[in-house]
């Protein structure tokens, strides 16, 4: 009896030893050193490349299909741009005394590689403009179309009565959708007097914006495709020579706000 006591307190006191707290001293504050991240943006004045009508954000090498065998005229310097516009062929038409409506060739382009070449045949889509405002502002602008006189030939002869109709304006970009900018509606244009094709209001228009008239799915389905939305009308009692009549079309860029309509 006097062993089994004995044994029992020493169990007590080895018990007691084992789980006597032990103090944990707490690590020093962690040591803190702060730096910093920036980026400033300014605005761009170099030339944007044309992009895809139907792809926007891909670079294209469009084709004048009046002057197919030389490139195109080189975009305006930056911040804020006119980057491409279509010219319009309306092609080879029988003299005729009767009215008549001619569409436009769609626009042909080749799609370009990471190196800046071609990488296929020929691509057709939409006529269109193409507008790069890079100034970093928002404050808005303004695209307007004149076409500077009358179609006439060499000989001087003029294609009176004639129009040109811009139809089912849409804007296309890659940029944020939040800032698209506003296209016209139809336009009817009169020679010497400037036509609105899109406007951004303050708040809208950063980035590269592109004015499709019509959709790759209207186009017609032949050799050299055309679109119904570019089209010139002639008057049947118009005299027609045989001769190519021409006219220029100034596309001009403000920055002048738009206010949001289509007129």
């Amino acid at each position: 009896m006097k062993n089994i006591s004995k044994f029992l307190l020493s169990a007590v006191v080895l018990s007691a030893v084992a789980f006597t707290p032990k103090t944990i001293f707490a690590a020093d504050d962690p040591i803190e050193y702060h730096s910093h991240g920036q980026v400033e943006f300014t605005p761009s004045t170099d030339p944007t490349d044309p992009t895809d009508p139907i792809e926007p954000g891909n670079p294209v090498q469009p084709i004048d299909p009046t002057d197919p065998t030389n490139p195109v005229d080189p975009g305006t310097p930056g911040p804020l741009s006119i980057d491409f516009a279509s010219s319009f062929d309306f092609g080879k038409q029988a003299i005729s005394s009767s009215d008549k409506v001619y569409t436009a060739a769609a626009q042909a382009y080749y799609k370009l590689g990471a190196d800046g070449k071609p990488t296929g045949d020929l691509v057709y889509g939409p006529d269109y403009v193409q507008v790069t405002d890079n100034r970093g502002t928002l404050a808005g602008w303004t695209l307007t179309v004149t076409q500077d006189g009358q179609f006439i030939s060499d000989s001087k002869h003029v294609l009176d009565g004639a129009v040109v109709t811009l139809k089912d304006g849409n804007v296309v970009t890659a940029s944020s959708s939040d800032n698209k900018p506003t296209p016209a509606k139809d336009t009817a244009l009169t020679p010497g007097t400037a036509s609105l094709v899109m406007s951004a209001t303050n708040g809208q228009g950063g980035g590269t914006f592109l004015n499709d008239w019509g959709t790759k799915s209207e186009l017609t389905s032949e050799d050299q495709p055309h679109t119904n939305s570019v089209t010139l009308s002639v008057p049947g009692r118009t005299t027609k020579y045989a001769e190519t009549y021409k006219t220029t079309l100034t596309w001009n860029l403000s920055d002048v706000p738009g206010n949001g309509t289509t007129e």
